[in-house]
């Protein structure tokens, strides 16, 4: 028996242990090569932005076990706060981003007090309205956010950095910016994971009921993952508009919450590079096949339900499932 536990303890589970520990720069190690892997650095790029926006997602309903259909307004409200900065009060960019990410947690903040009281499918419709009436909002107010056409006429063509000047119009240095934000983002959920904070979460997704007997705040807990969900949305949002220099209005659309809950799906949600891989999934596939058929949604989704019904786990959650039944 002894000699069984000892055999165990030197197999899998120590490597799991080992890669958990290094998750964060085995990550942005991944990411690095990037640019190099796929077709072109602008797919990277997006790889890498809708990646964080999963990344963003997955704490709220990989790790908390929330259904939001709403995380497009965060996403969006980052993009058009930082693009309004920029364009119509010349606001250096570092504080466009910061003015972005506060906006989008804001609204986190006050989309989260209406909505986590209710549970399951409501909880879904409601973030899922919220979400279109900001939509909205932003549609009627064209005079400020262009409306339709979407926010236009800002463009970051450098960066300032502690002396540095970086040519933010070429893709990879652009790419390699983008991805110091990304890797903070990573470290901050790692950090957010192991801490008793990540353990509370989790043990609401498990058993709310049980969590809620052992004494713990469920409403503050899951209003506390809510904001901080919708922080790095937004931080992913204005990435996005230093990205393309444009803020289209479908970046609000309940489409775009509805492509971030396939990649986190396809990837692996509940696990921590799951986004990621599950962003490279769905915009490669996107990529390759609308240069068959305008018609690559129909592919895509008949992928999406392969592996919803026979991988639940994702790409991701599959393969570290799979090492650890070895």
């Amino acid at each position: 028996m002894t000699l069984s536990a000892q055999s165990l303890d030197a197999g899998p589970r120590p490597l799991r242990a080992r890669l958990a520990a290094r998750r964060v720069p085995l990550s942005i190690l991944a990411l690095c090569l990037l640019p190099w892997i796929l077709p072109s650095e602008a797919l990277a790029v997006n790889v890498l932005v809708y990646g964080l926006v999963a990344v963003g997602y997955n704490l709220l309903f990989g790790y908390t076990g929330l259904l939001s259909f709403g995380h497009a307004a965060f996403f969006g409200t980052g993009a058009y706060v930082t693009g309004i900065a920029i364009g119509r009060f010349d606001v250096p960019w570092f504080a466009a981003l910061a003015l972005g990410v506060a906006a989008g947690g804001a609204l986190a903040f006050v989309i989260g007090l209406l909505s986590i009281r209710t549970r399951g499918i409501y909880f879904s419709m409601v973030t899922l309205a919220l979400s279109q009436l900001v939509y909205y909002i932003a549609l009627q107010a064209s005079s400020w956010t262009g409306g339709e056409n979407g926010l236009r006429g800002f463009t970051v063509s450098e960066l300032n950095l502690f002396g540095w000047t970086v040519d933010f119009l070429d893709p990879v240095k652009k790419y390699y910016v983008i991805m110091v934000f990304a890797a903070a983002a990573l470290w901050f959920v790692s950090r957010i994971l192991n801490s008793p904070f990540g353990s509370v979460i989790e043990a609401i997704r498990e058993n709310e009921t049980r969590a809620r007997a052992c004494g713990y705040d469920v409403e503050r807990t899951k209003l506390i993952s809510f904001t901080l969900s919708g922080l790095i949305c937004a931080l992913a949002g204005t990435l996005f508009a230093l990205h393309l220099a444009i803020v289209p209005l479908d970046i609000l659309h309940y489409h775009t919450s509805g492509m971030i809950v396939m990649m986190t799906l396809l990837g692996g949600a509940g696990s921590f590079f799951g986004p990621f891989v599950g962003a490279f999934a769905f915009l490669l596939m996107e990529d390759v096949v609308s240069l068959w058929t305008p018609h690559w949604q129909i592919v895509v989704g008949s992928v999406f339900i392969l592996f919803v019904l026979f991988l639940p786990k994702g790409i991701w959650g599959t393969l570290m499932a799979w090492r650890a039944g070895r």
